[in-house]
Formats: C-alpha cells, sequence, structure tokens
C-alpha cells in the first residue's frame, strides 16, 4: 500500500468512529439539527458487529461454562448502569437496561427487536411480551378503589396505584459464558451466551404491608447473540474522550467489567458457590477467584510438556 492510500484509509476509519458520536455537532445551526446524518453519514454507519468466528466442536480441546455476576456498585461497572433518567441526556444515550428493553419491547419485524428472551439461564422457557411486563409492572387498587368497583363504577383512576421496574432499580447483571481452548489457535477464549438483569421484586418494591426479603431475582435471560446489533447500535460513554464512544458489545465481549463467578458447571448439577460455601461471604470470594485462577491455569497447561 503506498503512502497515499494509507493517509486515505486513517481518514475513512476516524471519519466513521467520527460519525458515532453526537453527529453534526459543530455544524448544526439550530439544536434540533444535533444527531441528524446526512445520507452519506447514514450509508456508512451502516455497520454490523464482528460475526463470531465458526467454532467446529473438535477445535475445542477444553471448555467449562461459567455464571457471573456483575455489581453495578462497583465503579469499573458504572457505565452499565448510567444513565438512569433517559431525559436527562441525549436520545443516543442510554443504560444498558433501557437498551434491552427498548429492544425487547419492539414490534414484532421491527429493526433493532430482540426476540430470543427466556425465563431461566439454560434458555428452555421462552417469554412473551406480557409475561416480561408481569416481571416489570405491578398494579394495586386500593381498599376505596375496591368499595367504588362493587358499588359499580368504573372510573377509579385515582385508586389505583402503579409501580415499575426503572433503570435505578437494576442492581447488576447475571451474564452465563464459555470458556473454551481453540486448539487451532492455542489459546483461551471467552463466548458471551446469556446476560440478565439483577433488581428486587417488582411484586414488593416499595410495600410497607409485608416483611420485604433482600432478595434480588433475575428479570429475564436475553440471548446474547441475537441481541448483539442492538447492544452493538447504542454506544456508551467514553469518558477520555468523549468524541470515540464504544459500544455495549465491545466492552461486554472484551469483558470489560468486574465480576464474581457464582456457579460453574460441575458434577453436582451445576451447584451455586453459595451452596457449597456456606455464610461466609469471604471465603465465597475466594471461591470464585479460585475457579477464575483455574480456567486460566489451563492455557498455561498446554505449554508445558
Amino acid at each position: 500500500m503506498n503512502r497515499k492510500n494509507l493517509i486515505l484509509t486513517v481518514i475513512t476509519v476516524f471519519t466513521l468512529v467520527s460519525g458515532r458520536a453526537q453527529s453534526n455537532l459543530l455544524n448544526a445551526k439550530t439544536p434540533s439539527e444535533i444527531g441528524v446524518k446526512t445520507a452519506e453519514q447514514e450509508a456508512a454507519n451502516r455497520d454490523r458487529p464482528l460475526p463470531y468466528a465458526y467454532v467446529d466442536d473438535r477445535d475445542m480441546m477444553w471448555s467449562s461454562v461459567v455464571w457471573e455476576y456483575i455489581d453495578l456498585n462497583e465503579r469499573l461497572n458504572l457505565k452499565y448502569y448510567y444513565p438512569i433518567h433517559e431525559n436527562s441526556t441525549s436520545e443516543s444515550r442510554k443504560s444498558l437496561f433501557s437498551t434491552l428493553l427498548s429492544g425487547i419491547m419492539k414490534e414484532e419485524g421491527e429493526e433493532g427487536q430482540i426476540t430470543e428472551v427466556y425465563d431461566d439461564t439454560y434458555f428452555t422457557t421462552k417469554l412473551t411480551k406480557k409475561e416480561i411486563e408481569a416481571k416489570l409492572f405491578r398494579i394495586d387498587t386500593t381498599d376505596a378503589g375496591k368499595d367504588e368497583l362493587n358499588a359499580g363504577n368504573t372510573n377509579i383512576e385515582e385508586y389505583i396505584t402503579r409501580t415499575e421496574i426503572n433503570p435505578g432499580d437494576i442492581v447488576g447483571y447475571k451474564i452465563k459464558g464459555v470458556w473454551y481452548l481453540d486448539k487451532r489457535q492455542g489459546e483461551m477464549k471467552f463466548r458471551l451466551l446469556g446476560i440478565a438483569p439483577v433488581s428486587p421484586d417488582v411484586q414488593t418494591k416499595g410495600r410497607s404491608d409485608i416483611e420485604v426479603l433482600d432478595e434480588k431475582l433475575a428479570l429475564f435471560w436475553v440471548w446474547y447473540p441475537g441481541a448483539r446489533q442492538v447492544l452493538y447500535d447504542m454506544k456508551v460513554f467514553n469518558p477520555e474522550n468523549s468524541s470515540r464512544p464504544i459500544s455495549f458489545d465491545h466492552l461486554l465481549n472484551a469483558k470489560h467489567f468486574n465480576s464474581n463467578i457464582y456457579r460453574e458447571e460441575n458434577l453436582y448439577g451445576n451447584r451455586d458457590v453459595s451452596d457449597y460455601v456456606k455464610g461466609n461471604a469471604l471465603f465465597q470470594v475466594l471461591e470464585s477467584n479460585r475457579i477464575k485462577e483455574a480456567i486460566r491455569n489451563k492455557e498455561l497447561d498446554i505449554w508445558n510438556y
């Protein structure tokens, strides 16, 4: 490649990357023109996430399925939590939960729809939109409202309280993935399979009439390969350079987060760490770290004779 072609290539790359930030920001004559792309920019930005390479079963020398928990209280993980109030930022910025939910709730056939949503971590029970909404919303009718209904009055809107799970209620994410040794390339790799937002139970949120247990539930499991395009299109704020945002898909595939392994594929029915290391959070963290080290050592072992 000669010098001229090299310069043109570099300019093209920087133009494509810059187009992912707030496009037309410096050229807008009115605020409504910010983010409005030209036809050329739209055509250039119709890119897709880098597809996963095909891996034959015979190329997997060793593999192990693990489940991890991403705690959103940790500083490195805050990019998956914010913004919790979408009206405080531009429409091009959403939290990970809002991004997933907007893709799930889109109409069938609409661009950017996420269809593979399940109730369990093994992806056997598929959820409908109504079943997902039942996990996110709760409607309560006061006693006075019930009296009005019994009296035949159907206009009881003032006696109804609606409770929902908001982005600010999400406390973490559970992820499922597989570590495997690719014998063709002689290296350890990770493939993300599923992701689930974790929050308090909507049925107990804000209730004072019952004893609320400090229990956090996985709302639903999203089959990750089927959600990559949606997560790729949504960009995450880059604190080092706001004109170079990064996508959720890039961050998750690069494992750019802090997490603890809470379960691994094992002989005992894939039991959780908390099932056999009981009542001691420190020992549970140490066991999680032991599992991580065992996985890392597998890659080192293939080079030892």
